[in-house]
């Protein structure tokens, strides 16, 4: 009975288990694992606008960590567009390697 719950030993030794319902049930494990956007009060808000306004204007390197669900991301470039009306800064990274990001989902910025 041991070796049935070790690895993989729950769906192989079960017969009544279908495909649909594995599927469904590792979909349902994965969307436990996601977490919540954290709040940012206002101050660390003005703090990340400014770093994004110096990398802009000085062109300097900057990190961000951008929020994701399951992991956050770390990114590093220099911001070279700020677009207000969407809310959103362009990260470049390299040649040809870019990334539009909201502006609500940047939970750090440094220098």
């Amino acid at each position: 009975m041991g070796k049935k719950l070790e690895g993989n030993g729950l769906w192989e030794s079960s017969r009544i288990i279908i495909p649909e319902h594995k599927e469904a049930y590792l979909k349902l494990m994965k969307d436990r694992q996601r977490r919540g956007k954290p709040e940012l009060d206002d101050q660390e808000v003005q703090l990340i606008e400014q770093v994004l306004i110096i990398s802009y204007n000085t062109r300097q390197p900057i990190s961000i960590v951008v929020f994701s669900p399951f992991d956050d991301e770390e990114l590093t470039g220099v911001i070279t567009s700020i677009n207000t009306a969407r809310r959103e800064v362009k990260l470049f990274r390299g040649e040809d390697d870019y990334s539009w990001i909201k502006l609500e989902d940047i939970i750090s910025a440094s220098i």
